[in-house]
């Protein structure tokens, strides 16, 4: 495993100074997810992403989410030490901003980076998982972690600043090139894939999508129009229970401001529901 070169950014982990280290307890799963989560280490591991933790003193488990192949996403609860890391305030794209500078474009590529960005060697065991197997550590910078946003925004933009807001749009590892035309946008990929290869970075070829009159961006579907809700995001929203609890009306408040700039009259119909919860925080105060 390569990885972007370390001069150019690599996944710290400080701690906070009263920070306490968390070892959690393997939880129990049902065997045939445990083996489908064993299938997923083997691939890490066969990838060069993962190594041996031995004595560690932060371990995480891991929380399986099922994929529509039947597989598991394989996630690692990382709440304990997000919560003992300090944030890094890099800033991330306002993502409005990001998807209206896609519009009055006909040509899309989406494109999707295996994650290379190294961890800082003497932090990889902080990123401990249990397994039924042993306990494992990350060479390269996973996802969940509370920075890893961050971190990955900085390295893009210190790779691609030249090229942002203009031939693509990058938030995160959400990566976009945006063309008028078939021919400029054969020469906005030319100059996007020499930067690549100039910094040896690879792509994942099933979840790019090459040349197309539209697709899915940040929860909205941009093509030569304009841009249009993504349908999965109305449907999420209308399969959502009632809410009955101020959390549940938090969230889907929450999950319709997303969508505010396609709804009309939005603050005034929600004008109820938010004083009610303003309420109901003074009253906790």
């Amino acid at each position: 495993m390569s990885g972007l070169n370390r001069e150019i950014v690599e996944h710290k982990l400080p701690l906070l100074s009263n920070a306490t280290p968390v070892r959690q307890q393997l939880r129990r799963m049902k065997p045939d997810v445990a083996l489908k989560i064993k299938e997923e280490v083997e691939k890490q591991w066969n990838a060069g992403f993962l190594a041996v933790a031995n004595y560690p003193q932060w371990v995480a488990n891991i929380v399986p989410v099922p994929k529509k192949d039947g597989k598991v996403r394989m996630c690692v609860d990382y709440r304990d030490l997000n919560r003992a890391s300090p944030k890094d305030n890099f800033p991330l794209p306002h993502i409005d901003v990001l998807v209206d500078n896609t519009t009055r474009h006909a040509f899309f590529s989406f494109i999707d980076g295996y994650n290379q960005i190294l961890m800082v060697e003497e932090d990889r065991e902080k990123t401990t998982f249990i397994t039924f197997w042993g306990t494992f550590c990350y060479k390269v910078m996973p996802f969940g972690l509370k920075n890893a946003g961050a971190t990955y925004q900085r390295a893009m933009v210190t790779l691609f600043h030249d090229m942002m807001y203009k031939e693509i749009e990058v938030y995160v590892d959400d990566m976009i090139a945006k063309s008028t035309s078939p021919e400029q946008h054969l020469k906005d990929l030319r100059k996007l894939f020499a930067r690549l290869r100039k910094y040896r970075l690879r792509l994942n070829p099933a979840k790019c999508t090459f040349g197309v009159k539209n697709g899915k961006l940040l929860g909205f579907v941009v093509n030569e129009r304009g841009i249009e809700i993504d349908p999965d995001k109305v449907k999420a929203i209308r399969e959502m229970p009632i809410p009955k609890t101020e959390s549940e009306v938090r969230g889907f408040l929450g999950q319709i401001n997303f969508i505010a700039r396609f709804i009309s009259q939005l603050t005034e119909t929600c004008s109820r529901s938010r004083k009610t919860l303003n309420s109901l925080s003074n009253c906790t105060q």
